[in-house]
């Protein structure tokens, strides 16, 4: 698996029941604390292998730092923290690289295993699965109020532990339930990834306005503008494909739009066996919710109803 279904992660076949994914994904602070931002870019690039039906096995550091300004305890907790974050996926950080860069920059390069018939793909998505998000959306949104200087460490706590939070157990549960389609939410957007995932898979996704979890504060920040500039840069991109048929708030439209870091799973689940998927994601502290369903294939990719 390559680029062609705009998958979450690159897939090589070793044998018949095994082949490795490939993954990595790096960026610059989003929140004042070293620690918790290693947590965040370790959890945010692991999720790619999560997304792709993968157990993360090891992984590589990847550090751009500035030769003067900050001191090196701070790299000391960013490496710390993804080394945590790291080791609760089970998955050991066995090298890296570094290079001198003005602006700060820590990730992952991971490599996970799969089995060649038990992989998650965008293209898997059939006209009545039911569409499960696994994560509140607006990291986005709070992460730029944080830069903007509008909110405290405080308010933004719900978003952090959220994009600290591992994707494995939603992965596990979403394949013990017979899910074969799924992607993790991240820099296009929930817009952007349910695009990808219907184009891929040649359905149209109708995703319920309403019903679309958010983080809390997130919805009065976008309406005070707060919004990254990925978020217009996404909408630019994807709002051709996507038909809004209700009156969503222009604050809800901002943030179906908004790029996240360390998004939930979208996952696309046979209909027969939501209520199940629900119940042990439930047992596993994943507040995972109903946004709605995909049909049969029609102009535009994904209607926002």
């Amino acid at each position: 698996m390559g680029t062609d279904t705009y998958d979450d992660g690159g897939v090589y076949r070793l044998s018949d029941d095994l082949a490795l994914v490939q993954t990595v994904d790096f960026f610059t602070p989003i929140v004042d604390d070293p620690y918790d931002y290693g947590q965040i870019a370790a959890a945010n690039a692991l999720s790619d292998v999560y997304a792709m039906g993968g157990t993360p096995r090891t992984a590589l550091a990847l550090v751009c730092w500035p030769p003067s300004g900050l001191e090196p305890e701070i790299l000391g907790a960013i490496l710390a923290g993804g080394a945590e974050k790291a080791l609760e996926a089970g998955c050991p950080i066995i090298g890296g690289h570094s290079i001198q860069d003005e602006e700060l920059k820590y990730g992952l390069a991971v490599t996970g295993t799969v089995h060649p018939a038990r992989i998650l793909t965008n293209a898997g998505t059939r006209p009545g699965d039911v569409l499960v998000l696994t994560k509140p959306l607006g990291t986005g949104v709070l992460t730029t109020a944080l830069k903007h200087g509008a909110i405290a460490a405080a308010e933004l706590a719900p978003a952090v532990r959220a994009m600290k939070t591992l994707n494995g157990p939603a992965a596990r549960e979403a394949l013990r339930c017979g899910v074969r389609s799924a992607t993790d939410v991240t820099g296009f957007g929930l817009a952007g990834h349910a695009v990808q995932l219907a184009d891929a898979s040649g359905v149209t996704l109708e995703i319920e306005a309403a019903s679309l979890p958010l983080l809390p504060s997130a919805l009065r920040l976008a309406e005070a503008g707060h919004i990254p500039g990925g978020g217009e840069s996404n909408r630019a991109f994807y709002a051709p494909r996507v038909e809004v048929r209700s009156s969503p708030p222009e604050a809800l439209l901002r943030i179906f739009f908004d790029p996240q870091t360390s998004g939930g799973l979208l996952l696309a689940v046979p209909g027969g066996r939501t209520d199940e998927l629900l119940g042990r994601l439930d047992e596993e502290g994943v507040a995972a919710r109903v946004i709605g369903a995909a049909v049969a294939r029609r102009a535009p990719s994904v209607v926002l109803i």
